[in-house]
């Protein structure tokens, strides 16, 4: 499986999409950008685009990532912290050689 949701991670999402009617699924992708050179980037949509890899991970958490960014995120765990200096996802990609201090960029 290219893509993990951590419990907390999933139950994030479900959160976020339950507030809205049109949001089903979270679209994760990768994009140029950032300090080293790839970005995460994430998206809640109505529905996976034609091609996407779709991804469900219990009731109501759905996930959809485009093949381009399907071969950088092979293996990537997507986690949910919530902590006194940060409250926001955490990816943790095996394929990130190296990221900037903030982790929104990386490279393989």
């Amino acid at each position: 499986m290219a893509l993990t949701l951590s419990p907390s991670a999933a139950e994030r999402v479900r959160e976020m999409t339950s507030k809205d009617a049109n949001v089903r699924w979270l679209r994760v992708a990768v994009r140029g950008g950032g300090c080293s050179g790839l970005q995460y980037h994430l998206d809640f949509v109505d529905a996976p685009k034609e091609g996407d890899r779709t991804y469900e991970f219990g009731e109501g958490v759905r996930v959809c990532v485009d093949k381009k960014s399907y071969l950088f995120l092979n293996g990537t765990e997507l986690h949910f912290e919530r902590s006194l200096l940060k409250t926001g996802f955490v990816f943790n990609n095996p394929l990130a050689q190296r990221t900037c201090s903030c982790g929104d960029s990386f490279t393989v």
